[in-house]
Formats: C-alpha cells, sequence, structure tokens
C-alpha cells in the first residue's frame, strides 16, 4: 500500500510521466498480416511516414525504400490520416492508419471513402 502511496505522489510531483502520445506510437518496423512486405514508420516533420523496407518476393525488390504512407497526421487516439501510395498499381489514395497494442490496420480510400481496402499489420522491431 506504501508502494502504491509513493507511486501516486510521485506521478501528481510529475516525477514520473506517462505519455499517452508514447503508449500510442505507430513509429516502428510492421510486418504485413500475409508476411509479404515490411514497413518502416517514423517521424517526418509534425506528422508519420512509412517506407518499404522488406519484400519477400525478390521480384518486387525494386519498390523497397518506396514511400507508401505520408502526411499521417493525428487524428484521434491511435489514429493517424494521410495519404497512401499502392505500389501494386501505382495510385495514391485518402489513407488512415489505427493502431490498437501491437497491431496496426492501414487503410486506403477512394470516391470519398466508399471504396476502402484495409491491411493489418503486427510490430516486428
Amino acid at each position: 500500500m506504501k508502494l502504491i502511496a509513493a507511486a501516486m505522489s510521485a506521478l501528481a510531483a510529475g516525477a514520473i510521466s506517462i505519455s499517452p502520445v508514447a503508449a500510442q506510437d505507430a513509429s516502428g518496423t510492421w510486418l504485413r498480416d500475409n508476411g509479404s512486405s515490411k514497413v518502416k514508420i517514423g517521424k517526418c516533420g509534425e506528422a508519420l511516414c512509412g517506407r518499404i523496407v522488406w519484400v519477400r518476393d525478390s521480384t518486387h525488390s525494386d519498390s523497397t525504400g518506396e514511400r507508401v504512407f505520408y502526411d499521417m497526421k493525428p487524428s484521434g487516439p491511435g489514429e493517424w490520416h494521410g495519404s497512401a501510395f499502392n505500389p501494386e498499381d501505382g495510385r495514391t489514395y485518402s489513407g488512415k492508419m489505427v493502431l490498437s497494442g501491437n497491431r496496426l490496420t492501414t487503410s486506403g480510400c477512394v470516391l470519398g471513402g466508399l471504396i476502402c481496402k484495409s491491411v493489418k499489420w503486427s510490430r516486428s522491431d
């Protein structure tokens, strides 16, 4: 009980800092649910961006280094909105990322959100 009281006092005094942003940090390397690629997400200015860092199929290795998520800005707890590039069709879509623990769901939409495709990722770093 004394330990809990001491921790609460330290937290109230600011000695311990728990940041909601840190708890909802999508930065890192993510493995696509089908195992076909990895994307590294990190800060780019005030937003998050993601680049392909690995592909399983060597015939698609030319996409390594390509930016697929950009200008992803916070839009709520564990959520970001921006743009998503699909190297498979060469098109850019309105993009969204949603973080839940060690799972990330990305989606790209066209026609004002009428048609969307999502991909699930797991933390790989």
